[in-house]
Formats: structure tokens, C-alpha cells, sequence
């Protein structure tokens, strides 16, 4: 992989993927697999931004298949409509990229469901949207799913006693919880993947360092992490180059399943895709099965255990 560019992405024809995200990371994914010739839905909460950003991909790509759908990760009822809608448009999916994070709010905000919006967005929302199409998965061709984590997971801890960060506030080490939660979803759902039968690969991926909206949307432009954004410019790679761990992730066929892929370069700041480091407590299977339960009752999500990829067609459902 070393070098490994947009260019090596394989012809995603006849493919479909979601994204989350409309800007950043998850337009740079969107537009990739549009260029490969993968028909892409962009799933976001702000339905201008998902229009620009399908503007944005077909002036660059003028026959690019791709289109929105509303989806905010931080409303399980909006999770469970965006599913309902497209297993009532579609027979199947191949792909599905769960990219969108919040980053650094100053104080604790809450999801709509009431859980911490770093937490509920980035772990649980993503969670339950994987529940949601899992149906549709299951009848993809080689269906894949990609959950984006991030070097702050290295320092991330899974506090079950303050999952919803009621007892204390702090923003980073939330955020960093929140990413290690990513990481660990994609490792356990390899795991019970292969395990039950499902079919479903399941891989991780971290961009590094990258210059996107996240921190300025989340922390803010004038916080300290937004000054260093600002001031620090240089550190900070290209979205489209922080996207290749990810694109590499949905697309090569050279991943292996339950893999974690992030740059090669500068302790993983940047670079080409390779294959990452996997902090330590990442690797505790009882703290990830631990976490698949709670999430599991937090979100309402059901996911079967029969072996059966039919049966459990009809039972992985939220």
C-alpha cells in the first residue's frame, strides 16, 4: 500500500455506498467513490449542505450518481427514519461509511435522545444507523462497513460509570472517548460478524491530522484547539489526503477484516495509507462486548445472534 492514492480505488460500478458527513472527510469520501463510479448517498442532518455538497461532486464529476438524504446521528428517531426509507427504496447496500463526528463542544450539550452529543453522535448514532442497514447489508455484494475513529482515541478511556459525561464535563477526554467507542464498534462488529454469520466486513480507520471543519464547528474558532488550527496550519494534511485511510479502508481489497488503517508518516499525523496502531485498551474484548450491550439497550438497537444471514435479515432491526 505504500503511495496508495484516490487513483488505486477500484471501479465501485454497480456498488452503492452511504456516507455520513457532508463536508470535510465524509465530501472527499462521497466524491472519491462518485469519481470510481459508485453510486453514493450523502447522509446529513443539514439538508443545504448535503445539496451543495451534491453540487460540489457532479460540477467536479459531471455523471457522478450521487444524492442526500437526511440524517442527524444525534436523533435516534431521524436514525430509524433514514433506515426505514431506504429499506423502502433498496434491495441491498455495499457500503457504508460512518465518518460524521461532533468535536469539542465547550460546554455538555445533549442529543435529542439526552445523551452527550459526542457520545450520542459519534458512537450511538453511528451504532444505531449500523442496526438500521445491516438488512440491506446483508445482501450486499462483499458489503463492507467503515467506522472513521481518530488518534485522540489512544488517550480515550470507556467510563461506563459517566458514559454521558453527568458527573463531569470534559470536552477532549469525552471526544476521546467517544472516538476509542468508534474504534472498539469496529472491532466488535467483526468480531460478532464472523461469529454469527452476518457476512459483513467490518474495518476501522483514523485520518491523522486533517484541515476540516470539525474543531472550528465544535470547540469553535476562537477556543484554543481552533487558535492552533489556525496558527498550526502546516500540521494539518488536506481533507482529500486525511480521506485516503478511510477511502482505502471501504475500497482495497487488500484490507483484512477487523483491520485499522490511518498515515503512515509522523507518528500517523500524515500520509499514505498503512496500517495503524491499535491503542492497548482497545483490544479489551470484554470492555467492546460490554459496550455493544449498553448500546445496544441505550439505542433500542435488536441485533440478532443466529447464524442464518437470512434470518437475521428479518431480525437485525432497531
Amino acid at each position: 500500500m505504500p503511495g496508495w492514492s484516490a487513483s488505486d480505488i477500484p471501479s465501485q460500478r454497480g456498488r452503492c455506498a452511504v456516507v455520513t458527513g457532508t463536508g470535510g472527510l465524509g465530501y472527499q469520501d462521497a466524491l472519491a467513490l462518485a469519481r470510481a463510479d459508485g453510486e453514493v448517498i450523502i447522509a446529513g442532518r443539514n439538508a443545504s449542505k448535503g445539496a451543495d455538497a451534491v453540487a460540489r461532486i457532479r460540477s467536479r464529476q459531471p455523471n457522478a450518481n450521487v444524492r442526500f438524504e437526511r440524517l442527524d446521528l444525534a436523533d435516534i428517531h431521524s436514525v430509524r427514519a433514514f433506515g426505514s426509507r431506504l429499506r423502502g427504496q433498496r434491495d441491498s447496500l455495499d457500503l457504508l461509511v460512518n465518518n460524521a463526528a461532533v468535536m469539542m463542544p465547550p460546554v455538555r450539550q445533549v442529543t435529542a435522545d439526552g445523551f452527550e452529543m459526542q457520545f450520542g453522535t459519534n458512537h450511538l448514532g453511528h451504532f444505531a444507523l449500523t442496526a438500521e442497514l445491516l438488512p440491506l447489508l446483508h445482501k450486499g455484494v462483499e458489503p463492507r462497513v467503515v467506522t472513521v475513529s481518530s488518534l485522540a482515541a489512544r488517550s480515550g478511556a470507556i467510563e461506563f460509570d459517566n458514559l454521558q459525561a453527568e458527573r463531569r464535563y470534559q470536552p477532549m477526554p469525552i471526544y476521546s472517548q467517544s472516538k476509542l467507542a468508534n474504534l472498539m464498534f469496529a472491532f466488535e462488529l467483526q468480531r460478532r460478524s464472523r461469529r454469527f454469520g452476518w457476512g459483513i466486513t467490518s474495518v476501522a480507520a483514523h485520518p491523522g491530522v486533517s484541515r476540516t471543519d470539525l474543531i472550528p464547528n465544535g470547540a469553535g474558532r476562537m477556543s484554543l484547539p481552533g487558535l492552533a488550527r489556525t496558527a498550526l496550519w502546516f500540521l494539518f494534511q488536506p481533507a482529500a489526503q486525511g480521506a485516503l485511510p478511510t477511502l482505502f479502508a471501504a475500497t482495497s481489497p487488500d484490507i483484512v477484516p477487523g483491520g485499522y488503517y490511518g498515515p503512515d508518516k509522523f507518528g500517523e499525523i500524515r500520509g499514505s495509507p498503512s496500517v495503524a496502531r491499535v491503542p492497548p485498551q482497545a483490544d479489551d474484548d470484554a470492555v467492546a462486548s460490554h459496550l455493544w450491550d449498553v448500546s445496544a439497550r441505550l439505542t433500542g438497537a435488536r441485533l440478532a445472534t443466529e447464524s442464518s444471514r437470512a434470518q437475521a435479515r428479518t431480525d437485525l432491526c432497531t
